[in-house]
């Protein structure tokens, strides 16, 4: 593993690691929110075989600066593309999760070549109308209370009952992970989750592009993941049964053959 950071073009510092000597597959993984690249480590330890592989503590998370706000899925897009300029991949298959499939999602609309192809786990292009005051809820809870008082709301929310109890030491380090995140940044973060709606995106985008989801998934069921579904010409769908929020920590080889699909086709 080769880990470094660099400076994305309004001079924060994003930190990130390089798995894998492929020259031909190339992958980049996008975390969900108030995590970082370490979150994508099981899938990677899969994957890194077959293809090299990226992942980035987005800004705000990890290692990376943490700016004051506002930030945008467009700004989070804009600071991969820098990443990849940097390490000098022209493209890569682009796969998120969560936070990580919007800001995937924002990255193919806006830098289309550069997507060859797009993996977008347990996400969703608008989180609804509520969703500003429901994420300025949290966004508040978070620097008032600190990130711990939001533990146990996000563990079950994250995680299937079962799971939970046959992976305590995922859990944890999850938990610990979490626990970590800068408020503000965590705050500001929130904020562009209630904000962002790129429903009308979804329609342009023609690379190879899979959908999956936890059918447990409370945080972007199922429906969200319908929505993108019907909105990218070409996209599959699948529904991964005993699967919550975080299925690449929870379901690791379901992920891992989602993106090892879309390598296939991307070099076919």
């Amino acid at each position: 593993m080769h880990r470094a950071s660099l400076a994305v073009r309004d001079g924060t510092s994003i930190s990130y690691a390089v798995t894998g000597a492929s020259q031909h597959r190339r992958v980049a993984l996008i975390h969900s929110l108030a995590l970082d690249g370490e979150f994508w480590r099981p899938v990677v330890d899969i994957l890194s075989n077959k293809a090299a592989v990226l992942t980035i503590d987005c800004r705000g998370h990890g290692a990376s600066g943490k700016p004051p706000g506002p930030y945008s899925v467009e700004q989070f897009a804009d600071d991969l593309a820098d990443v990849l300029d940097g390490i000098g991949w022209p493209s890569a298959v682009i796969a998120g999760a969560s936070m990580g499939g919007c800001v995937a999602i924002s990255f193919a609309a806006k830098y289309p070549s550069r997507a060859a192809g797009l993996g977008l786990f347990d996400t969703t292009a608008w989180y609804g109308a509520n969703a500003p005051k429901q994420w300025e809820e949290r966004a508040q809870r978070g620097v008032a209370d600190g990130m711990a008082s939001l533990v146990e709301f996000q563990k079950t929310r994250w995680f299937g009952d079962a799971f939970r109890a046959q992976h305590p030491d995922v859990v944890e380090r999850t938990i610990a992970t979490f626990v970590k995140t800068d408020p503000k940044a965590y705050a500001e973060t929130c904020r562009m989750m209630g904000a962002f709606d790129l429903r009308a995106k979804l329609g342009a985008l023609r690379m190879p592009t899979r959908v999956a989801v936890g059918e447990q998934d409370q945080a972007t069921p199922v429906e969200m993941a319908k929505a993108i579904h019907d909105g990218v010409p070409g996209s599959t769908l699948n529904v991964i049964a005993g699967g919550r929020h975080l299925t690449p920590l929870e379901l690791p080889l379901r992920i891992a053959d989602e993106i090892q699909m879309l390598l296939e086709k991307v070099s076919a």
